[in-house]
């Protein structure tokens, strides 16, 4: 099952960084950029993982750091460092499950309205046929 713990425990165990050769890296890293927010419930799932086995000085990846920043600036060595200010602190979880309940419920409603139809049109039909007999 895809849980909040199954993804913590695969970030905590596989996510490196800044190396985009590994696909598991790579797709958190795209994540976390496109959602503005960082691990799965928040920046704490970085401590004891792997990537602070691999960087030590880093409390999160530059993936968690806000918008317009780039590696050499204040902000982005601030962020990495364990600053609040200059990081998304909201989970990649909730993030993601929010950004798709619009569209979920969206689609719920298009199912509802085409069933209402079809069902309209079966009673149609039905009346058409019982005339004809």
């Amino acid at each position: 099952m895809l849980t909040r713990e199954y993804f913590s425990r695969e970030l905590k165990r596989h996510y490196q960084g800044h190396n985009n050769t590994d696909v598991l890296t790579s797709t958190w890293n795209a994540i976390m950029t496109t959602f503005d927010c960082c691990g799965v419930s928040g920046p704490e799932d970085f401590d004891e993982s792997l990537f602070r086995l691999l960087s030590p000085t880093k409390m999160v990846p530059e993936a968690c750091c806000q918008g317009n920043s780039y590696p050499g600036d204040v902000s982005m060595e601030q962020c990495v460092s364990g600053s609040m200010v200059f990081r998304h602190n909201k989970g990649c979880y909730s993030a993601v499950v929010d950004y798709f309940e619009m569209y979920i419920y969206t689609a719920g409603a298009l199912a509802i309205v085409v069933l209402t139809i079809e069902l309209f049109a079966m009673v149609f039909a039905m009346c058409l046929f019982r005339g004809i007999q």
